[in-house]
């Protein structure tokens, strides 16, 4: 299945943070990255009280399940010390 998936980081040297989240994700069982967009720096949505995002855009085919997928990138959050605080925090 191919899947795209939208990568965001604005915390503790957001560009290391996604080249770090894309090589994670090639290591996953059952993934294979197909393409990476290139990266673009863009300002909050929500509150603006935090730092610019780095994006990309990455597609990859998995023989993965959409849950187990989902529980794979949840994992790969957690690695990265994601915490979900608020809404668009």
């Amino acid at each position: 299945m191919l899947v795209y998936i939208g990568l965001g980081s604005n915390l503790q040297n957001p560009l290391q943070q996604i080249k770090t989240a894309i090589n994670d994700l090639q290591s996953l069982a059952g993934v294979t990255i197909i393409t990476v967009s290139s990266l673009y720096q863009s300002p909050p949505m929500g509150p603006a009280d935090q730092p610019d995002y780095i994006n990309a855009v990455i597609s990859l085919e998995t023989s993965l399940s959409p849950h187990q997928l989902l529980d794979a990138l949840q994992s790969v959050e957690q690695l990265h010390g994601r915490e979900r605080k608020r809404h668009w925090g």
